[in-house]
């Protein structure tokens, strides 16, 4: 994450108010541009083309449709982001750029199989069970394919700190998605959905080709090894599943009140709960700005804290070592404490505006009452998502997967507990969750802390492991020595 420091370090170095404002500006656009501008396209779309003119039923089969190609896309995806994202850390580090291509393109199979195994059945039942036509079910399975493209593209773009490229790309496919739904519908007289939908598939996947087209001109050679790849799918399966486990606990205590009473069923295909999907996602942008200052802080402060010691490891003193690990964790605890305060601030402050303001937009009386356990709980999950980030830092796999797996465990079966409590408690089963997988990565920083030297310095072998017949564990014959 060391891409943008430096321009961060250069910004917040003079210490004013209005280059704090452009330092916060930079990093929100670095990190959140990708979502906002999807989303301002998708209202643009809608006030521009008179989305409100449709009935009931075509309005919420687009809300659905575009609702599971995000949440889909991100789950089929999110089993690579990881360990890929460690394989490229290796073969950089190790000055192997000719092995990202074989990663690249196996790694893009890998994920488009996956993700078809769950699109097309999906997209049958649709068509078939459904009777939506062909036309539009097809296109939401492109729209879904061409996220997931983009999302895995993203991952190559942001180990290589391009962040910038990366926004622009996302700010083109939809200037172009809302140029190209304006001609479907004014010129073309295509439907309102349709051009809506088939706009925004071509914007994701003008996004995925520009993203493809800078990963392949970064990356010129392929040594075609994939095998390699394949293996750390299986050295490293606690990170596969770790970040499925979390993203999936994202979204999971939505699957289990899809299953209530106050769900929603749209042409006997797509599932929802309205008022607790709009309380989750307006939870969810109450605190996205923990990723912001999580992101900012740890770029300008925590990094060099980790860099001054993985230098004192490597040539320095018993004591530098010691000093330096000191100040590591000591930043790292700072870090955490500084985050929860400065997030805590900023959710009092926006949940204090949305109280206020929301229901003048029409946001029901139901949704504002789930709203604020959700806030409480996404305030918890991001602050347990920073720790995570650490425990990345530190390559405890382990405590990355334990983390995650009580993360989704907890939460899921504290949702269904919470529907049947009045709606002011429906959000009970994420903050229980959020916490106990709090709870976990906390003690295992703490037990990094304690066992570091250990983990460092007696780790790995002295002769080199290989394949073959165990050799005796006798040494030698102690009488037949003594006879001699």
């Amino acid at each position: 994450m060391a891409g943008i420091g430096i321009k961060l370090n250069k910004i917040f170095s003079k210490n004013t108010i209005a280059t704090n404002l452009v330092g916060f500006a930079y990093s929100t656009m670095s990190t959140l541009t990708p979502m906002l501008v999807v989303i301002l396209n998708v209202m643009l779309m809608e006030y521009f083309l008179d989305f409100e003119t449709l009935g009931l039923v075509e309005r919420e089969l687009f809300s659905c449709s575009m609702l599971y190609i995000f949440i889909f896309a991100m789950l089929t995806s999110s089993p690579f982001n990881s360990v890929l994202s460690k394989y490229m850390s290796d073969v950089i580090y190790e000055d192997r750029f000719e092995d990202i291509r074989p990663c690249y393109y196996l790694g893009l199979f890998m994920n488009v199989f996956l993700s078809s195994l769950v699109g097309i059945p999906f997209c049958l039942w649709e068509h078939f069970v459904g009777k939506v036509d062909v036309f539009y079910t097809f296109t939401g399975y492109c729209c879904y394919i061409a996220l997931v493209l983009v999302l895995y593209s993203m991952i190559y773009l942001s180990i290589s700190k391009d962040y910038q490229k990366l926004s622009l790309f996302f700010s083109a496919g939809m200037v172009w998605a809302f140029v190209f739904s304006l001609f479907l519908r004014f010129i073309m007289r295509w439907g309102i959905r349709e051009s809506m939908l088939f706009a925004l598939m071509t914007g994701f996947f003008l996004t995925a080709f520009l993203e493809l087209a800078v990963v392949k001109r970064y990356f010129t050679k392929n040594s075609n090894r994939y095998k390699s790849v394949l293996r750390y799918f299986g050295k490293y399966w606690q990170l596969v599943l770790g970040n499925f486990l979390y993203i999936l606990g994202l979204y999971i205590h939505n699957f289990a009140f899809w299953n209530t009473d106050g769900k929603l069923v749209v042409v006997k295909t797509f599932v929802c709960n309205q008022p607790y999907d709009m309380a989750t996602c307006l939870a969810m942008f109450t605190n996205i700005s923990a990723t912001v200052i999580f992101i900012t802080r740890v770029e300008m402060y925590f990094h060099d804290r980790y860099k001054n010691y993985s230098e004192a490891v490597i040539g320095g003193r018993g004591a530098d070592i010691d000093n330096a690990k000191k100040e590591m964790f000591r930043q790292l605890s700072a870090e955490l404490m500084n985050l929860a305060r400065i997030q805590f601030i900023i959710t009092v402050v926006v949940y204090l505006i949305a109280i206020v303001f929301l229901p003048m937009f029409g946001i029901s009386n139901l949704t504002l009452r789930i709203y604020p356990c959700l806030t409480v709980g996404y305030f918890i999950v991001f602050i347990m998502y920073a720790e995570i980030i650490f425990l990345y830092y530190f390559n405890d796999l382990a405590g990355v997967f334990l983390t995650s797996l009580a993360f989704c465990l907890v939460t899921f079966l504290g949702s269904i507990f919470a529907a049947r409590l009045p709606e002011l408690w429906y959000g009970i089963g994420l903050v229980l969750g959020a916490f106990v997988g709090w709870a976990m990565a906390y003690f295992r920083l703490r037990h990094i802390e304690r066992r570091l030297d250990a983990h460092v310095f007696c780790r790995g072998s002295l002769l080199k492991p290989g394949m073959g017949t165990k050799p005796p564990a006798k040494v030698y014959d102690k009488e037949a020595v003594s006879g001699k």
